[in-house]
């Protein structure tokens, strides 16, 4: 693993926030002046292809990245901030249902969150 891969692995695995990789980058580029965009998304990728982290999208284009700890997310339809839960494991529902072992999943519930319906009741 490279040094900046190992250093954005550290970024996300530390954040409690889910990233973008433009937001990473700033991150990164704070105390490593000379990478570029480039190096971030390629490092991504990367992590990505051998399991250490996960994606998030919303609304189909923006692309967040996250630890691999097994939850699940709320995201806000108004403001896009994306919160962790913990959904009860569905696993073996599935694999009775299905007949099928199921590797993974993720889940994705869209909600408006209790600041934006504050701003909408006002």
């Amino acid at each position: 693993m490279t040094k900046y891969a190992s250093k954005i692995l550290e970024i996300i695995n530390n954040s409690s926030s889910h990233l973008t990789a433009e937001q990473i980058f700033m991150i990164l580029k704070q105390n490593n002046s000379k990478v570029v965009l480039a190096t971030v998304y390629n490092n991504l990728n990367y992590l990505l292809s051998k399991g250490y982290i996960s994606t998030i999208t919303v609304d189909n284009k923006a692309i967040h990245y996250d630890k691999v700890i097994k939850h699940d997310h709320l995201i806000c339809k108004n403001c896009k901030r994306i919160t962790d839960v913990q959904v009860k494991d569905i696993t073996e529902s599935l694999k009775e249902q299905l007949n099928v072992d199921i590797l993974d999943y993720q889940i994705s519930i869209d909600y408006i969150c209790p600041e934006c319906q504050k701003l909408i009741k006002s």
